[in-house]
């Protein structure tokens, strides 16, 4: 797929950057952000790169809301067992706010 690298990992890189497509996935997704927002935000990536990683996400939803799943569980985890958390708090926000958005697609329901 143009635009998208998958590493030895099997993480995908938006070309020609240093963002993840779950960075961009999870901005869409926990914040509503559209294409243009996302750019905005992000200034050093194009709409065809950011188009490109909610195409690929979108190809392989499944792998990378079970990643994003297991990500959560892991920071509960270390945020449970320790004073001091490792996961800063904007990120735990975010994924927060992705889990929120996948019980409202499974619900049907935006007042969550």
């Amino acid at each position: 797929m143009p635009h998208i690298q998958v590493d030895e990992a099997g993480r995908a890189w938006i070309d020609d950057s240093n963002v993840k497509v779950i960075e961009v996935v999870l901005d869409h997704l926990a914040y509503g952000w559209s294409a243009e927002e996302i750019r905005r935000q992000h200034s050093h990536l194009s709409l065809a790169q950011i188009h490109a990683a909610m195409a690929f996400y979108y190809d392989h939803k499944a792998d990378f809301d079970k990643q994003v799943e297991e990500s959560l569980q892991k920071a509960d985890l270390m945020a449970s067992q320790s004073s001091k958390p490792k996961l800063q708090n904007w990120q735990k926000h975010r994924l927060n706010r992705w889990r929120e958005s996948q019980l409202r697609q499974l619900h049907g329901d935006r007042s969550l």
